[in-house]
């Protein structure tokens, strides 16, 4: 059971401005891994499995041993971490494809009508997300979603990572906003998870259908992509 105090919102009550977004809620990430299951079909699984693991876990290392790395580079060394794990006998050539995957990341089926909704709501759009600045508008770009944000907001330029309470304030920090007028819409239950502890209002966008970590807190809203989200925003408004 939630405790009182971390119980959701009541939506009478949020004057929302702003919805941002974590780079996964929009960037559809199942081509990178199918890479990875076509390159070891034996074992491919449990490689994403790991490598999914560990770029998280080392981020968040990082952070707590004040030894950043950004996003990418993260993401390299856990993946050589699986590779060695699971596919010892793997080649450079191998990892490289798979990282390249990256670079060509695009959007979610239904994130591009979902955005054009929000934005004729009224609502400002943003993204704030672990991900290099250049990994994020290249998934832009690639996405054709360039008319879509006023912020694009990766947390390198801190040299932090989410769930950091730093990470969070870079979303109202810059568009000069309070946090309640922000609505959140996280990927992974962590990032919710952090979200709410920031005090953002929040719309778990929970396309892998995951249970609620076991953290005292849920979110505002949840649904399995963003046409649930544009109706939660609706309600509000």
């Amino acid at each position: 059971m939630l405790k009182p105090s971390l119980l959701p919102l009541n939506l009478n009550t949020l004057k929302l401005k702003a919805v941002f977004f974590d780079a996964f809620t929009l960037f559809d990430p199942r081509p990178i891994f199918k890479t990875v299951e076509e390159l070891f079909p034996a074992n491919g699984k449990q490689l994403v499995e790991t490598w999914r693991s560990k770029q998280f876990t080392y981020q968040w290392l990082r952070v707590c041993g004040r030894k950043y790395k950004n996003f990418w580079d993260v993401t390299a060394d856990a993946l050589d971490y699986a590779m060695v794990k699971h596919v010892p006998s793997g080649t450079e050539k191998e990892r490289d494809l798979i990282m390249a995957k990256y670079k060509s990341i695009s959007a979610w089926p239904d994130v591009a009508p979902s955005l054009k909704t929000l934005k004729n709501l009224g609502m400002s759009l943003g993204i704030l997300s672990n991900m290099t600045a250049k990994m994020l508008h290249e998934g832009i770009q690639n996405s054709e979603l360039s008319d879509y944000f006023e912020f694009v907001i990766s947390t390198d330029k801190k040299q932090t990572y989410k769930p950091d309470r730093e990470a969070y304030q870079m979303a109202v920090e810059q568009p000069k906003l309070e946090k309640e007028e922000v609505l959140f819409a996280p990927f992974a239950g962590w990032d919710m998870t952090g979200a709410k502890w920031f005090g953002f209002p929040t719309f778990w966008v929970n396309r892998s259908n995951d249970p609620i970590e076991k953290l005292d807190v849920g979110p505002d809203g949840t649904g399995g992509n963003l046409n649930d989200l544009v109706a939660f925003v609706k309600r509000i408004l």
